[in-house]
């Protein structure tokens, strides 16, 4: 079962339970179709049929926020019938693969085959835009992690780099290095979106005045003040 909305112009959100929310994004451009995150396996076959029911054009590519295994979850399986290129920041690449043990892990996660996942683009250190979305580091959850604004639509994609409850911003869950992530999140300050995703939470639609109040609450988690 998969909620799907239509959040802004071009993105569409679908929504998943599993005792939390997991959500992914489809970002529609006038050349086809990018997905942000690839959430559970069980998600592949509603993300795959919702992409031809859109009638959009054909699925180009599958952009992550990070390689965590619930972000990654549906990439096999939507690749046997889409052979798009999968992104993720360089940085994160060597630990979805296992290569490199994640930030306070117990074993590593082959979470994607070696050589499947390529590198965002970076020109004199920043990242380039692909179809509409541009994507900034925001590390903390996880060495790697990433998140991709709209600038059309001025919608934040934050994958993990948030969670959010009744469109209240909140610290995000299992996080590593949660002081770094509190850091990451003047990314908001930035950019002010009109309204932020997170993965496993509730839409934000006032999250830079959120900003400051947020910032304090996860000081006092991280024992900074």
């Amino acid at each position: 079962m998969m909620k799907v909305e239509k959040i802004s112009e071009h993105i569409w959100s679908l929504k998943t339970w599993m005792v939390i929310p997991f959500h992914v994004w489809v970002v529609v451009e006038e050349d086809g179709v990018t997905l942000v995150d690839a959430g559970m396996p069980f998600m592949a076959k509603g993300i795959i049929n919702f992409i031809k029911q859109l009638n959009a054009g054909p699925l180009k590519r599958i952009l992550l926020t990070h390689g965590h295994t619930d972000h990654v979850g549906a990439v096999k399986a939507i690749l046997v019938e889409n052979e798009v290129p999968v992104y993720a920041h360089r940085v994160e690449i060597p630990y979805l693969e296992g290569e490199l043990l994640y930030p306070k892990r117990k074993k590593l996660e082959h979470n994607l085959p070696k050589q499947l996942t390529k590198p965002l683009s970076e020109e004199l250190g920043n990242l380039q835009s692909i179809d509409g979305l541009t994507p900034y580091l925001t590390p903390g959850h996880s060495p790697g992690h990433v998140v991709y604004y709209h600038e059309k639509d001025q919608v934040l994609l934050a994958g993990d780099l948030f969670n959010s409850k009744k469109g209240k911003l909140h610290p995000p869950m299992f996080t590593p290095f949660l002081d770094e992530a509190v850091k990451s999140a003047a990314i908001v300050e930035k950019l002010k979106p009109k309204r932020l995703e997170v993965c496993h939470g509730s839409s934000v639609f006032n999250a830079t005045e959120q900003l400051e109040d947020y910032v304090r609450k996860a000081e006092k988690k991280t024992g900074r003040i």
